[in-house]
């Protein structure tokens, strides 16, 4: 039995990309970022790429699973730092910004925040070492090979979790290839990346990696 919602959805994307077309790369690929200044040895993180399927955007967020065991020690640092003061400095007491616009008006350009109390800055030096600590030794977590879909208005997103470098778009199009044979299923991550976890051990070894590679670029 049909999905009418699922239809739907997929007219509205076919509708969309008729009409804002993307401005692809030779390869089909929609790449939003440029890797003029990575280089060939970076670790990397994140990035996004779009292609084409069925007529029908697809838009892939991915990380690298060091990006997501990275995203875990900040959760856990904000949460051994405790409760921070209470004053919300970024939006409390504020200055907005004005320009004139003729002899009589004014529109508003921009926003001033005030800055921090005392308490507010000792609070974010305190949280500051505790991230620091808490990426020096590491914590016990682990982080698995993972993809899921999401069906927008515009596109289908995909959030894939794998184990890839990217740094220029060769690379980049071996992510979007991946993201194509999981949603075609001609493809799994265990079948791809069998038995992987990334872990307190990885984390420690690409610290001391990056740590001597920053010390060289410095002679």
């Amino acid at each position: 039995m049909k999905n009418a919602g699922l239809e739907r959805l997929g007219r509205m994307q076919r509708q969309y990309h008729r009409h804002h077309p993307w401005r692809l790369s030779q390869g089909g690929l929609f790449i939003p970022h440029s890797y003029a200044e990575a280089r060939p040895d970076s670790l990397s993180w994140w990035d996004d790429v779009g292609f084409i399927l069925n007529g029908r955007r697809v838009i892939v967020w991915w990380r690298h699973p060091r990006h997501v065991y990275s995203n875990a020690i900040e959760d856990r640092s904000w949460k051994e730092a405790g409760e921070g003061p209470g004053d919300d400095w970024l939006l409390d007491g504020g200055t907005t910004n004005y320009r004139r616009v003729g002899k009589s008006r004014k529109r508003m350009v921009g926003y001033t925040c005030r800055q921090p109390s005392d308490e507010q800055r000792r609070y974010y030096d305190q949280l500051r070492e505790v991230q620091e600590r808490l990426s020096a030794k590491g914590i016990e977590f682990d982080v698995f090979p993972a993809w899921k879909r999401e069906r927008l208005k515009w596109a289908l997103g995909v959030d894939l979790v794998a184990p890839m470098e990217v740094r220029n778009e060769v690379e980049l199009a071996s992510v979007a290839g991946l993201a194509r044979r999981l949603l075609l299923g001609h493809t799994t991550l265990e079948a791809e990346f069998p038995g992987y976890r990334y872990g307190k051990a990885d984390w420690l070894r690409e610290r001391k990696l990056d740590e001597a590679s920053n010390l060289q670029s410095n002679f």
